[in-house]
């Protein structure tokens, strides 16, 4: 009996519940997500993406090239990506605050850099609060896309890869 091989749509979805749930967690434990915790959260995006091409090259029996694998990786953070955003909006408009405090983070790091004046800051504070929402989905498009990119290389190259030759026809010389 041939295994059969896990969607990219359930594997998008099983990353995405590990990434929703280690989000949650640091909002209630009132950890600051920026700063070094949110490498923490990339680094589960990609060792997820890693794992998926390769569960996908053992399901497959590693009869798979790399430009398959990386396909594969490719399809299942673009699903994350998509859950991820969908939540993101969702999360803005349950937890309104979250955008406040985001916005205070940002001014007092406006402040403690001290090269903006009063008035910039409250122009830049005033843009951002305006755009807030276009700033988060397409900061999350981008950072997901790019480490997306890079975890699916990555699963792509450490993949085992042993495609079986195709059938030679008789026209055809050895190579």
């Amino acid at each position: 009996m041939e295994q059969k091989i896990t969607s990219t749509t359930t594997k998008g979805i099983v990353i995405s519940l590990v990434l929703i749930v280690f989000t949650l967690v640091t909002y209630f434990a009132n950890i600051k997500a920026n700063g070094p915790l949110q490498w923490v959260g990339y680094a589960f995006f990609i060792g997820g993406i890693i794992w998926s091409v390769n569960y996908f090259g053992k399901q497959s029996k590693y009869n798979c090239t790399f430009g398959n694998y990386f396909a594969h990786g490719f399809k299942v953070s673009a699903v994350v990506t998509v859950i991820m955003i969908i939540y993101l909006v969702l999360f803005i408009f349950l937890f309104p605050d979250f955008k406040e405090n985001a916005i205070s983070e940002a001014r007092k790091s406006m402040l403690e850099k001290n090269n903006l004046t009063s008035d910039q800051i409250d122009q830049a504070i005033q843009m951002t609060r305006k755009f807030f929402m276009v700033f988060l989905i397409g900061g999350t498009l981008v950072a997901y896309l790019f480490f997306a990119a890079i975890a699916a290389l990555i699963g792509a190259a450490v993949t085992k890869k042993e495609p079986n030759q195709l059938p030679q026809q008789d026209n055809q010389l050895p190579q």
